[in-house]
């Protein structure tokens, strides 16, 4: 199905091209542009280095995490951590439309263990062979190698194409590293693999049409999960399909609905397959030499497990060198994710977590930031849990970090026509 909505929209722009140029309206802004083809609302605040050679205009977005996490309850343990990506951008006109390249790294395999880093509750992926239980795997070297290419079809609506041997499908929300609600928050969300989790998948093809407050896309994509070798492309034939709607009543808002349809995701259970449900909101405001980003995110999978809800609210709020950031979240999980055998594969083990920091900047050099922060992070768990894995109801953390990131503010950039 999402193979014929692709070619129905390649002899689009076919046709387009063959009656010659269309009359071009106001471009889409940069700052409405998530991860893969995501919309975040049209207010939010970017930061990257920009400059423009040889008719290409080129970005530069990166986010470096290090620092200490000290767990408490049966998990106790003090551990070094880093989260990081680095993200560059070429973009330029062609054919009255606009042309873009991404490529988005980490360095992430190279610096963490294979099981990458602590994060109680967290569940998802695996590592020698075993799924990984109160650890945030790492991500894979390359996180992004995509071009995109949009192109207006009169003065109100455009289309886009979007290719990537490693990219996002149309489903869920903005990645949570690219979210503004969780720019500073260094850890992902325990229900990222009920959300967002295929920001990572190795090979997608989108194609959509879209408007200045709406977008209608498809994708047929790889939705198997990156294997525990995380230097290379896992490449597969494309089995998965996923349609997603985004609304963006103002320029503080944007909403998307989408449902997805992942064959084999799970390495361990190629055979399983999931459908994942879900719906967010995300809302941002620009403040006198600050910024306030919350977002809403409610995500579903349909399994062979049964099947399990997460519900994410996060907040970030900053005001000159200050930022405040606080994440509530509840996960249904079941046996299967925290490594129960057969027999209780299918047990329900919700959990919940809360976590609130803070960040100060320290230095400002080069057009980057460094800032200073820390996390406090308690979850919350049943009597099975407790007896058989913490040893509390109410495991915790708290960690102490620093991050490198591009200076705030609205940097030049073309945008996007439609």
């Amino acid at each position: 199905m999402m193979r014929r909505v692709v070619l129905a929209i390649l002899a689009l722009a076919l046709a387009s091209r063959a009656h010659g140029q269309n009359p071009a309206p106001e471009p889409i802004p940069a700052a409405q542009q998530g991860s893969g083809t995501s919309w975040l609302p049209a207010s939010t605040p970017i930061a990257g280095h920009a400059t423009d050679a040889g008719g290409w205009h080129l970005m530069l977005h990166y986010s470096v995490f290090a620092g200490v996490i000290v767990q408490g309850s049966d998990q106790d343990l003090t551990e070094a951590f880093t989260a990081n990506w680095v993200m560059g951008m070429a973009q330029r006109p062609l054919w009255n439309g606009t042309l873009l390249f991404r490529s988005m790294l980490s360095a992430e395999p190279l610096l963490l263990k294979r099981e990458g880093y602590p994060l109680l509750l967290q569940t998802g992926e695996t590592a020698h062979g075993y799924p990984l239980v109160d650890r945030q795997h790492a991500h894979d070297l390359f996180m992004e190698l995509a071009t995109d290419y949009t192109h207006p079809l009169g003065a109100s609506w455009g289309y886009e194409l979007y290719a990537a041997l490693s990219g996002e499908p149309a489903l869920g929300p903005v990645a949570f590293m690219h979210r503004a609600s969780a720019e500073r928050d260094p850890f992902a969300p325990i229900g990222h693999h009920w959300q967002d989790s295929t920001h990572i998948a190795f090979g997608v093809l989108t194609a959509g049409v879209y408007g200045k407050r709406a977008k209608l896309e498809g994708s047929w994509f790889n939705a198997r999960e990156p294997d525990e070798h995380r230097l290379d492309l896992d490449l597969r034939k494309p089995e998965s399909y996923s349609g997603r709607l985004t609304w963006n009543p103002t320029d503080d808002w944007s909403a998307q609905v989408s449902y997805g349809r992942l064959v084999g995701p799970e390495a361990l259970e190629p055979d399983e397959d999931i459908t994942r449900i879900t719906a967010s909101a995300t809302y941002n405001r620009k403040q006198a030499d600050g910024n306030w980003a919350s977002t809403f995110v409610w995500g579903r999978n349909e399994t062979d497990h049964g099947n399990g809800d997460a519900y994410l609210v996060e907040s970030t709020w900053t005001h000159g060198p200050h930022a405040v950031f606080a994440r509530a979240e509840h996960v249904e999980k079941n046996g299967h994710e925290f490594g129960f055998g057969p027999a209780r594969a299918d047990e329900p083990l919700p959990v919940s977590a809360l976590s609130a920091g803070y960040a100060h900047t320290l230095a400002r050099f080069w057009g980057s930031v460094l800032d200073l922060g820390g996390v406090a992070y308690v979850g919350h768990v049943n009597d099975t849990l407790q007896a058989e894995r913490y040893g509390t109801s109410t495991p915790a953390s708290v960690t102490v970090f620093l991050q490198l990131r591009p200076r705030g503010g609205h940097v030049h950039h073309p945008g996007m026509k439609m």
